[in-house]
């Protein structure tokens, strides 16, 4: 229990109101509870639905406030008085499910009643207890005559007795009150004089000018200022570190154990916090380090005992006085550590600190559980293991916050359900971290090296454990991936789960499913031109209005989209995906391309023309990510081919060949049905292009010959992507692969950089179509191109020709009527699709080649999958 707070300001003795949590007056009745409501109300200290009532509650659930039974006759005085006693049972059961409610969302309530016994006043403790907030007492100590004299001018008297008998019961629980567990308590003897003032919650904090959110430092001040350099804090005249924007600092914690320089370090952040520029949050070494400057007895270890041989140190290079002095500066430093803060901006609740994780009903409170929690996370024993296993509280996330916490070392930052990791074990050799926001990005410095030297820590555990499965629960219901090109991408909890039955019946190993291609859009302007669906003028003016000078077209090949991924040896594959193995070849939807035997039949013939041109030597990789199309069509489209193409043309051909001799037939009877041939011939003109079209990039393959890849994108090496590259470095790339093995087929490309570039696009694109070829895909000159420098645009267009849409739109979709109506038609969520889906596809292969956790390349593949799932116009 709290000792009695007496606080005095002038002269007047302050009470506070906490700024959540249960008030319980206590005092028999006449003693002034509900007129110090009003006042508070009145004076704006309290909101009038901060207050419950008794009587209240008695009128709400049984419309009297009092029903008086001593002045009844005898009779019938037992009977009312058990019916006043029911009342007042359902009113305080009514009221109490509200004080309950209001707690659970971290209300102040303030409770009128006379609360005389001690197992009422329990209830309220208990309450607060369960939902983690203060429960208060104010003990209103007045008079017997005082009370005795109110009420005889009450317009419903107690009566004299019953007020006595309330006085006594008082006087009798005042010596016990101190000893019931509330956090705070008042005796208050008379009202006049007294201030009432409202206390903040301290937990709330604004965010100003933007935060940087450092991870666990563990007394790595060196990589510490590197990374504040990094992030434009300069120091000044005093040696504190300033942002010139007014950017806050903010430590999740653990600043102290295991590395060089944790007395440095705790002190820097002291001298920060005290002078408003920073904050630090409470953590499981600060703790432990707080109770041993305390003078407790507590076991130093995994670090800790570091703190105390630094601090030996400084006692012999300062003096033990200078010593003593400082251990009481740290110790009171580290105890008022809050265990998390949440950080507002314009009354919304935005993002939380805290350093080993929160649950959502703990925001915003206070208590000894939460802080625990704060400190430790969740974590249970188990029988048979020395330390505690830590549980995944962040798939439980749902609030809405973004909590941002450390405590757990793992390789890269990893957000999960809108929570957001940031200790990437500096101590053991990984990196400092900050997270900034408003702007939601990561800052990061290497470590000087291994501090630790721990063979078994949790950086190699990480290592060891890479190839673990994914935790299903974190996205079976919806789950957001952060991306650095998109920011956060959301998918729906129904999306996931149907990419989840296809991950789980049909795709490849997810270990080998490191990227999915993104969906790609036609021109979000139709063609202006009334002979025309699709046309390069309007993809190529989308690109000039975004500012895009320079773009590439580049020959569609008809075939299927595939994602080859291929090992210098089967060695260099157990490394990137557990198993030896020389690659893979997939569909965009994360099946397997061929059958087995064929594809090691491809990867054999790959692996041994690379090796034979010294691909891998030359480009100092051990292996090398495509996205590519093969072809001919009909090798994975065979199906569709025969049950939706081929026997409808042949059907259309026959029926209007029919049809059309009948029509002649009755011309040369003298009918009038020249309208009628005219148009039968142009429906059977569409029927046979129809025909052609799928026909042209359909031919029958024997093993590996007649199959041709043609790779467009290199994504990556294995020492690095190439995002950053112009589509004509990947054109030129991809021409260095065809070099290298008949297998791989060149793709023909023109750049547009003038009105004259844009002129052939078009006769180029003109002259292929009216072949039969598909068409073109147009693309910004760079990988990724972002209008203004900020908002990623479409990484790419595709202009398909006349002829191949009768294969889309269908065999008369040429006619007038049908075109004018397939003009309307909404690219919106096919465009949103391709730039969701290509910022996940560039995070899935960065990660993947920073041998991140199969789960951290997983949840992009996956989400990029259930997007997939989200209904699209299939013809866009």
């Amino acid at each position: 229990m709290r000792e009695q707070e007496q606080e005095r300001q002038e002269g007047q003795r302050v009470i506070s109101l906490p700024h959540a949590g249960i008030v319980v007056l206590i005092g028999a009745s006449n003693s002034g509870k509900t007129s110090l409501i009003q006042r508070l109300t009145e004076e704006g200290t309290l909101r009038p639905s901060e207050a419950v009532s008794s009587d209240a509650y008695r009128i709400l659930v049984g419309d009297e406030e009092y029903i008086d039974w001593k002045h009844r006759p005898r009779e019938e005085a037992d009977i009312v008085y058990n019916d006043y006693q029911r009342l007042s049972e359902l009113a305080f059961e009514a009221m109490n499910t509200i004080v309950a409610m209001r707690c659970r969302l971290g209300k102040l309530t303030v409770v009128d009643a006379t609360h005389l016994q001690a197992e009422h006043r329990k209830k309220y403790i208990d309450l607060a207890q369960q939902y983690d907030v203060p429960c208060t007492a104010w003990v209103l100590d007045l008079p017997e005559a005082t009370l005795l004299e109110r009420d005889a001018g009450r317009d419903h008297p107690r009566g004299r007795q019953r007020v006595k008998q309330q006085f006594g019961q008082l006087k009798r629980s005042l010596r016990g009150i101190r000893d019931e567990g509330f956090d705070r308590t008042y005796f208050i003897k008379t009202t006049d004089g007294l201030q009432f003032k409202r206390r903040e919650n301290q937990l709330l904090v604004e965010i100003g000018e933007g935060m940087d959110i450092i991870g666990d430092i563990h007394g790595c001040y060196d990589e510490m200022i590197e990374l504040l350099d990094q992030l434009g804090y300069v120091p000044d005249r005093e040696g504190l570190y300033r942002h010139p924007e007014g950017r806050q600092l903010v430590s999740v914690g653990d600043i102290m154990s295991r590395g060089p320089q944790s007395l440095r370090t705790m002190s820097f952040w002291m001298r920060h916090v005290d002078a408003g520029i920073a904050r630090m949050i409470d953590s499981n070494h600060g703790w432990k380090i707080a109770r041993y400057l305390d003078g407790r007895k507590v076991e130093l270890s995994h670090g800790d005992e570091n703190v105390a041989a630094e601090l030996e140190a400084y006692a012999k290079e300062a003096g033990q006085e200078a010593a003593n002095g400082l251990r009481e500066k740290l110790k009171r430093f580290l105890l008022s550590a809050p265990g998390h803060l949440l950080f507002c901006r314009d009354g919304v609740r935005r993002l939380v600190v805290t350093h080993a994780g929160i649950r959502d009903e703990y925001i915003g409170k206070q208590s000894k559980r939460i802080q625990d929690f704060c400190r430790y996370g969740d974590t249970e024993f188990t029988a048979g293991q020395s330390a505690p296993v830590r549980k995944e509280w962040y798939v439980h996330h749902n609030s809405g916050e973004i909590i941002v916490w450390g405590h757990d070392p793992r390789p890269y930052p990893a957000v999960v359900k809108n929570t957001v990791n940031i200790d990437q074990g500096v101590v053991f050799g990984g990196a400092l971290t900050a997270y900034r926001y408003p702007e939601q990005q990561f800052i990061s410095v290497k470590a000087h090296r291994d501090y630790a030297a721990d063979p078994d820590s949790p950086l190699i555990r990480w290592e060891r454990g890479r190839f673990s499965p994914p935790n299903l629960r974190k996205f079976v219901d919806g789950y957001a991936v952060q991306t650095d090109l998109y920011g956060e991408v959301k998918v729906r909890g129904e999306l996931v789960k149907a990419a989840l039955d296809t991950v789980s019946h049909y795709t490849i190993p997810l270990e080998e499913l490191v990227y999915l291609p993104p969906t790609m859009s036609p021109p979000p302007d139709v063609a202006a031109d009334e002979a025309y669906l699709e046309h390069p003028r309007e993809a190529i003016a989308y690109f000039r209005a975004q500012g895009v000078q320079t773009m590439v077209a580049e020959k569609k090949h008809m075939g299927s989209r595939a994602i080859l991924l291929l090992f210098r040896d089967e060695q260099a594959g157990q490394a990137y995906v557990g198993r030896p193995t020389l690659g893979t070849i997939y569909t965009r939807t994360g099946r397997a391309f061929f059958d087995a035997k064929t594809e090691a039949e491809v990867l054999g013939k790959l692996n041994a023309d690379l090796r034979a041109a010294a691909y891998f030597d030359h480009n100092d990789t051990d292996l090398v990510l495509l996205d590519a199309e093969i072809v001919p069509w009909n090798l994975k489209a065979r199906e569709l081919i025969s049950a939706q193409y081929a026997h409808v043309a042949e059907a259309a051909v026959m029926d209007r060949e029919q049809l059309l001799g009948k029509l002649r037939e009755a011309e040369q009877d003298g009918r009038e049905v020249t309208e009628w041939i005219a148009e039968m011939e142009e429906k059977l003109q569409s029927a046979q292009t129809f025909r052609e079209a799928f026909q042209k990039y359909c031919w029958d393959v024997d093993g590996l010959e007649g199959i041709r890849i043609a790779p467009f994108h290199t994504l990556a090496h294995s020492n690095r992507t190439f995002f950053g590259e112009t589509h004509v470095w990947h054109m030129e790339h991809s021409r260095e692969l065809t070099r290298a093995s008949s297998l791989f087929l060149e793709t023909e490309y023109r750049t547009i950089a003038s009105e004259a570039d844009e002129a052939e696009v078009i006769r180029w694109w003109q002259d292929m179509t009216e072949e039969g070829h598909e068409g073109i895909v147009i693309k910004p000159g760079t990988f990724i191109f972002r209008n203004g420098g900020s908002r990623m645009i479409q990484p790419a267009l595709k202009v398909r020709g006349r002829k191949y849409l009768h294969i889309i739109y269908g065999i008369d979709y040429l006619q007038p009527e049908n075109l004018r109506r397939l003009k309307q038609r909404k690219t919106g969520k096919k465009e949103r699709h391709a730039l969701m889906e290509s910022a996940l596809g560039v995070e899935s292969v960065e990660r993947f080649i920073r041998k991140e956790p199969l789960e951290r390349v997983h949840e992009c593949v996956l989400a990029a999958l259930a997007l997939e799932s989200d209904p699209v116009d299939p013809r866009l």
